[in-house]
């Protein structure tokens, strides 16, 4: 009996972390600031107590739990109406490099090390300070970083190149089925689908792994039968 009552209370634990994120919005799991941070492992421990310990009351934890998320979503809706309260939970950007030079004394209010600051240039592909005209580390601990002029990569603008307007990818077949919804939506008519098919031999859906209109107009298909005279990896 007592294995049941804490697989209920599991289930209804993860039942409410689930309807709490939900209720939050998917910021505080993308990009997780100081605040984010500490009401997620906060709204953990409190459920984490309604799965396992048997002495606290279900609706006890149950209305701490909502009790707590409703103080977040409060201070969320706060902080999209007001910039000082934005300001004061989520925190400034510090910048860290100007012109290429090191702002040593605020690396030091940060306790941001030379080696991490190294580390994050270079997932940046950036392997000279010398190169960085402004680099800030974000609330959230991520690092942004503007190269100078000279060391920028040369885009589509700078050679007078404008394609056409992109449109996202659309989904045309998943596991063998037909994502009708898609079609309807996008205006992409079956017999589209079905000449593309064609063009590669395929007579029926149900052979069709993935299926995806690209933004150049061109259908990527991939079948359950990969025609690959050998695997890589396969176990």
């Amino acid at each position: 009996m007592e294995i049941l009552v804490i697989l209920l209370r599991s289930v209804l634990a993860f039942g409410l972390l689930l309807v709490g994120a939900r209720l939050l919005g998917k910021q505080t799991i993308s990009g997780m600031t100081m605040f984010d941070f500490i009401a997620t492992i906060t709204i953990g421990a409190i459920a984490a107590n309604l799965a396992f310990d048997s002495d606290i009351a279900p609706e006890e934890i149950t209305t701490a739990f909502a009790v707590f998320v409703g103080v977040l979503m409060l201070i969320g809706y706060g902080s999209l109406k007001h910039h000082g309260m934005r300001k004061w939970f989520a925190g400034d950007p510090t910048v860290v490099i100007e012109d290429g030079h090191l702002l040593e004394k605020n690396m030091r209010k940060m306790r941001y090390s030379i080696d991490y600051l190294n580390h994050q240039l270079r997932e940046k592909q950036v392997f000279n300070i010398e190169e960085v005209a402004f680099a800030l580390v974000e609330p959230n601990g991520t690092l942004s970083v503007q190269l100078k002029p000279a060391f920028r990569p040369v885009t589509r603008h700078d050679i007078g190149i404008f394609p056409a307007r992109e449109r996202l990818p659309v989904e045309l077949i998943m596991d063998g089925q037909l994502i009708e919804q898609n079609l309807r939506e996008n205006n992409v008519a079956l017999q589209q689908v079905e000449r593309a098919l064609l063009d590669r031999g395929i007579s029926r859906v149900e052979d069709v792994a993935y299926a995806v209109l690209g933004q150049s107009g061109r259908v990527y298909v991939d079948t359950y039968k990969d025609d690959l005279e050998q695997v890589t990896d396969e176990e």
